[in-house]
């Protein structure tokens, strides 16, 4: 029997720059019969990516939550690769990086498990997705930006139709000079690119285990906070009293549901139109709200002024929990920056 080797594809990029929608739009070009596995490192608590990506044709989406795969939680994406293994059989793993992971500690991982497994994973690419209209702000503060563009098989230009000629040329001059001979490929909105561009690459970075091995500080560039309303019991971990009421009540209580007063759909948006992206990056999570007719669940998604909506199930709120978001952004600045959208959304800081 013909021993089959499973080919491993890792997403990397800054937050927000869009790897959950570039990987989603791969899926419909792949031949049918194709089983594919996303294995996702989510930031905070909250399985927001991770619940869209379920909603697609991929075979399985596995989860490591609460902290960086290239770093700390590097056994257990180990481990997470044999699982999916042994489980799925699949023909294609793809891996998310957290928006501030360095690929390279997580790649050398990859070229052990090559060597262990007598072949049975190889690491066949590495992509890097940039956000043209947000690239040139967060490369000057973020050094992780700046290598996760430097070694990469291959650079995806995601978000380039909403900017000028101007200023995607400075973006595309910078990535030259962080990276001139990688290929530039530019995203095709929400078509995403030919699987054919950035499959089978057989990638030869990294294969030199004394190359390449200072990983920047990324854990210190961006900070989370979870954003809550309702009992701290309802949250997946339980915290304390380590946090902040941005607000003086809470709401009055819905006597007919025995929950607190639900927040209108028009005033969450606009509150995600207001939020500055200077120092807050993304804000994901779940928020249940009194819509025209009838109670609704939400999906949120908010990258660098842009949001979407997707409604879900209510189930992914426990109790009396009406949101539960993670706000991620600048070190030192986002507690500050985050909190006049926390006051008028009646939202306690964790």
């Amino acid at each position: 029997m013909t021993k089959t080797t499973i080919p491993i594809t890792v997403f990397t990029g800054f937050l927000g720059a869009g790897k959950t929608t570039v990987i989603l739009s791969l899926l419909p070009k792949l031949p049918k019969d194709n089983k594919v596995v996303l294995l996702k490192n989510e930031y905070g608590d909250v399985e927001v990516d991770s619940k869209l990506a379920k909603e697609s044709s991929l075979t399985a989406v596995s989860e490591i939550l609460n902290g960086c795969m290239c770093c700390v939680l590097v056994g257990q994406m180990q481990n997470a690769l044999l699982e999916i293994r042994d489980q799925y059989h699949p023909d294609r793993i793809l891996i998310e990086c957290s928006g501030s992971a360095f690929p390279a500690t997580l790649a050398f991982q990859i070229r052990e498990m090559e060597r262990n497994t007598g072949g049975d994973f190889k690491l066949d690419s590495i992509i890097t997705v940039i956000d043209a209209e947000n690239f040139a702000g967060y490369e000057d503060t973020s050094p992780t930006a700046k290598m996760q563009a430097s070694y990469t098989d291959v650079i995806l230009i995601n978000k380039w139709e909403s900017v000028s000629d101007r200023h995607l040329d400075i973006v595309m001059d910078h990535l030259h000079t962080l990276n001139d001979l990688t290929p530039k490929i530019r995203c095709d909105a929400r078509g995403g690119v030919d699987p054919s561009l950035i499959f089978g690459i057989d990638s030869k970075l990294f294969q030199n285990t004394d190359a390449h091995t200072q990983d920047p500080s990324h854990v210190d560039e961006v900070q989370t906070l979870t954003l809550y309303r309702g009992s701290t019991a309802s949250l997946p971990h339980k915290h304390g009293d380590d946090h902040e009421h941005a607000h003086e009540h809470s709401g009055a209580a819905n006597p007919l549901t025995n929950l607190p007063k639900l927040i209108m759909i028009d005033t969450l948006e606009e509150c995600l139109t207001k939020l500055g992206k200077e120092s807050v990056w993304r804000v994901k999570g779940f928020v249940r709200v009194q819509g025209v007719n009838d109670v609704e669940t939400y999906i949120v998604n908010w990258a660098f002024g842009r949001y979407e909506l997707t409604k879900s199930e209510p189930s992914v709120l426990v109790g009396d929990c009406s949101v539960q978001l993670t706000a991620m952004g600048e070190q030192g600045e986002l507690r500050r920056a985050i909190r006049s959208f926390c006051r008028a959304l009646e939202l306690s800081i964790l």
